[in-house]
């Protein structure tokens, strides 16, 4: 890819990513207030985060891998499913990745 390539890619997103967001304001409110768009924006919003969270934590370029993350991510879930605060929750999620590596795993 061309330097020149790269930043006519790079001011093409740029510039949808602004009609989309100004495309987000010149919606009517109405059409925001109604249950049903309420509920598909809740439901995209944890879709995107679960996909974000699957690709960070399962993924290694194109492969699928197993290491030291998916330990952290089940203790991630445990501690947010115990309610804890979501400093402590980072904190447990990183010392157990980084536990296991210091062991030598992942």
């Amino acid at each position: 890819m061309t330097t020149t390539t790269l930043w006519v890619t790079v001011l093409v997103a740029s510039l949808a990513c602004y009609a989309l967001k100004l495309a987000g304001h010149l919606i009517p409110r109405g059409w925001l207030a109604s249950e049903r768009v309420s509920r598909i924006t809740t439901l995209v919003t944890v879709a995107l985060l679960v996909s974000l969270v699957v690709v960070q934590g399962f993924a290694d370029g194109r492969a699928l891998t197993v290491d030291a993350r998916v330990p952290a991510l089940a203790v991630a879930a445990l501690a947010l499913a115990l309610r804890a605060p979501f400093v402590l929750v980072v904190v447990l999620a990183a010392a157990t990745a980084a536990g296991l590596r210091a062991l030598g795993w992942g």
